[in-house]
């Protein structure tokens, strides 16, 4: 599996503060990249897969409404998490 228990407190810790800290939207927008990563290189040997394609939007669209949330809410936060993960606006 690409999502083990350990790879997700990795991702908490960088992202969040603390491997506990699932909840704040950085630790969230940090673990969407790295599954739509995952989906985009999956999708990419396989283009027929259109339940995957199906899923690689949502979750897209999820990061999306939690980087307009925090651009909205606190900007410095928002720049950080584009910068750190090396999203595109």
């Amino acid at each position: 599996m690409y999502l083990t228990s350990k790879v997700k407190k990795e991702i908490f810790k960088k992202n969040g503060g603390s491997e506990k800290n699932t909840g704040s939207a950085e630790s969230q927008i940090a673990l969407f990249t790295h599954r739509i990563d995952h989906l985009t290189a999956h999708l990419k040997e396989r283009k027929k897969d259109y339940n995957t394609q199906r899923s690689l939007l949502n979750l897209v669209g999820k990061r999306r409404a939690l980087l307009d949330y925090l651009k909205k809410n606190d900007i410095e936060r928002y720049r950080s998490i584009i910068k750190s993960l090396e999203i595109r606006k």
